[in-house]
């Protein structure tokens, strides 16, 4: 850490904290971009330190999303650097990791790294970090990229839905999982069966619930027991990606009071929509896994309640607006999120009677400790001076003419939502005031290693 003192003092009655919310001083050294102290509400100003009252806003450490479909190389006119991180920074997210698919060239190699990198480099208003991929014949590839600085790598049991991002068959997952074992990397899985989805229904048409039934639970049930062996057999790091079934907590509650290293997520869809609300037609609403009937997204909010699933990210992925025909079996299988992620989940979890210590665990503290971003996610001595300051009890109605996603095509248009991102800070810098971005100032992030 620098020696400089202090410089900017952020003041605020609510600040989250990992011992709790109190009334305090968050001070801060911009030179090294650290927070140097949490001191109590009413301490003397450092000296040349400017004050920030935050008055009753709540400061909460800025959001880290660790499933962000950017698409950049590539595909920009579905996403693009430039214009995700905007929308990251507008909703009070700090660090995003990129996931290495629909890029084009999918990040499998380190050259295609690199070539994800340059571009990302000066358009980035948030710290970007970066996932690997694990396809077929890639497995020399992943060590290499693990030592480049991904994260860790993803993998598809089925088809992803871009033909230049090919799934692993079963004794490719079991060689990548043993490669990646071997040097302590970390595998998360888009986890359905493809035996049993080629055996469902074919999706066709505008009903929600034909495509509901093309997607069964016992899809992702039967590949998340089949993750838990493999991690059990190799010893092996395994996170389950956008958990949507439900049915599949018992098992991953028991694989970890076992001490297998299986982690899950899942995704602000599926904790604040339903199945039983979706509109015939209403494409915008279409991803893979689905989103569920209510009665599972209960046991969802159980499963975040009891530390069954770890984290909350947004699984942004974004097409352009044509691809969301009205047909289900055709449209484009994503939800754009990224700017509402913190609003949609802190709107249901105090109707739910959860607090802001829970949203601030579940989408930063979590996903900055999965990835190892040891310097992210809470407010504390040391950590990156990153922050979202939020007015929890306004609420807005979402307009998606308002949003910087590229395409503003979003399943919570209309929808009232709890809590105006009133700034987003990066490194002790204000890069959001009341929803528009400053010019960008992100870094690229590497994978720290471990001692």
């Amino acid at each position: 850490m620098s020696d400089a003192d202090p410089d900017l003092v952020l003041r605020s009655t609510r600040v989250v904290t990992p011992e709790g919310i109190r009334a305090a001083s968050v001070a801060v050294t911009t030179v090294d971009g650290r927070i140097s102290a949490v001191l109590p509400h009413d301490a003397a100003l450092p000296p040349a330190a400017r004050l920030e009252d935050l008055g009753d806003d709540v400061l909460l450490p800025g959001l880290v999303d660790t499933h962000v479909h950017v698409n950049d190389p590539g595909r920009t006119e579905w996403e693009g650097f430039a214009s995700a991180t905007r929308a990251a920074a507008a909703g009070g997210v700090t660090t995003l990791v990129d996931m290495p698919l629909n890029s084009v060239p999918p990040t499998t190699t380190v050259r295609a790294l690199e070539t994800k990198r340059a571009v990302a480099r000066a358009a980035a208003h948030v710290d970007v970090g970066f996932w690997g991929g694990a396809v077929p014949g890639n497995v020399p590839d992943l060590k290499p990229l693990h030592d480049a600085g991904v994260l860790g790598f993803k993998c598809f049991l089925l088809h992803s839905g871009v033909d230049e991002f090919p799934h692993l068959a079963p004794a490719e997952l079991d060689a990548a999982l043993r490669e990646i074992a071997g040097f302590g990397g970390l595998l998360i899985v888009h986890a359905e069966d493809p035996h049993l989805i080629d055996r469902a229904p074919r999706p066709s048409g505008p009903r929600y619930a034909d495509f509901l039934a093309s997607r069964p639970r016992e899809a992702e049930n039967r590949a998340v027991a089949g993750l838990i062996e493999l991690a059990r057999e190799h010893a092996a790091r395994v996170h389950i990606l956008h958990l949507s079934s439900a049915e599949a907590l018992p098992m991953i509650a028991a694989a970890r009071r076992e001490g297998v290293p299986v982690s899950a997520e899942t995704c602000p869809h599926f904790l604040t929509l339903t199945a039983e609300e979706v509109p015939d037609g209403a494409t915008e609403f279409k991803c893979c896994p689905p989103i569920r009937e209510a009665a599972n997204q209960d046991a969802l909010w159980q499963g975040l309640a009891d530390g069954t699933v770890d984290c909350v990210v947004s699984d942004h992925s974004p097409c352009t607006a044509d691809l969301k025909a009205r047909d289900f079996g055709e449209a484009w299988g994503g939800i754009s999120s990224l700017q509402l992620g913190l609003p949609a989940v802190w709107t249901e979890a105090r109707r739910r009677g959860r607090t802001l210590e829970d949203v601030a665990r579940w989408m930063s503290t979590a996903p900055a400790g999965l990835v190892g971003l040891a310097h992210k996610g809470a407010i504390e001595p040391g950590r990156d001076a990153d922050f979202a300051v939020l007015a929890p009890d306004e609420t807005f109605t979402v307009d998606p003419a308002a949003l910087h996603h590229r395409n503003q095509v979003t399943a919570y248009a209309g929808r009232t939502l709890y809590g105006v991102v009133r700034s987003t800070w990066l490194r002790g810098r204000k890069i959001a005031d009341h929803g528009t971005p400053t010019p960008p100032t992100g870094r690229l992030l590497e994978r720290q290693p471990t001692a």
